[in-house]
């Protein structure tokens, strides 16, 4: 194998070294990235669908207490009906995307008992708005279905955060397992790469100091003095093939100044 060989496959080896670490940090980034969108995408939406739906529940309930407030035959109404199908809608479009956005474990049953809570509710704001409805009704059924409706939504809500603390949580404890192995990985890149290092000069000192060793024994033998006292393995490589050729010149030139004997 040629040195220049050689010099490409350890080169080779140091680029490999590289790309490979530069290939598992990006993975693991690329993974962290993805549990940090999960926790977005599976449970923020349903925060904001919870919120949108508690504050139209409100909205729904002060339209139905200014029916009953000002109800009475000859009194002015404080209804607003705008206001509560507005409400009505806004609270019917978010149950259907929450609906549509089932991620954790009894979420779905909690959708289904605010379905019915919101039924009931609902049942209630729709005949007072239209009987005018009286104090008792309003104290006794519509109050404590608009608290149970409340509450639900609010289980929902708590369901999400706390799954969004627990996969904070997790991500947390991930990304630092992470840095724990994206540090011993690199550490042993840069153990190969140091050894590389190492090598990689060695090999190349030691196999031009053996062939200046073994210029120097040749010159030596001949009869040639070489200086001795750099340490620079390539020029004394360099100057001994220097001193080597004007020996030989010097012989081929005397070989051809000789007169030849048997012409004589």
């Amino acid at each position: 194998m040629s040195l220049r060989t050689k010099l490409t496959i350890g080169l080779a080896f140091l680029f490999l070294i590289i790309f490979a670490l530069a290939i598992y940090s990006s993975f693991d980034i690329q993974i962290l990235s993805k549990d940090a969108e999960s926790i977005i995408k599976d449970n923020y939406d349903s925060l904001v669908y919870c919120k949108n739906m508690l504050l139209a529940l409100d909205n729904m309930r002060t339209a139905v207490s200014g029916k009953v407030i000002g109800g009475n035959p000859g009194q002015m109404s404080y209804y607003d009906s705008s206001l509560f199908a507005t409400s009505k809608a806004t609270f019917e479009l978010n149950l259907a995307k929450e609906q549509g956005n089932i991620t954790e474990i009894h979420e779905a049953s909690y959708v289904n008992e605010l379905n019915n809570d919101y039924s009931l509710y609902l049942n209630l704001s729709v005949r007072i708005n239209k009987e005018g409805g009286s104090s008792v009704v309003y104290l006794k059924d519509f109050i404590p279905a608009y608290m149970n409706t409340r509450q639900t939504i609010v289980k929902i809500n708590d369901l999400n955060m706390a799954a969004v603390e627990r996969k904070n949580k997790s991500a947390g404890n991930a990304a630092k397992n992470m840095i724990i192995s994206m540090a011993a990985v690199g550490s042993a890149c840069i153990i190969l790469a140091f050894f590389y290092f190492w090598y990689f000069p060695f090999f190349v000192s030691n196999s031009l100091s053996y062939l200046a060793g073994k210029m120097k024994e040749l010159l030596q033998n001949i009869g040639i003095k070489i200086d001795t006292q750099t340490k620079d393995e390539a020029f004394i490589l360099l100057n001994s093939i220097n001193l080597l050729e004007n020996k030989l010149l010097k012989k081929t030139k005397k070989n051809r100044m000789k007169p030849n004997k048997s012409l004589e």
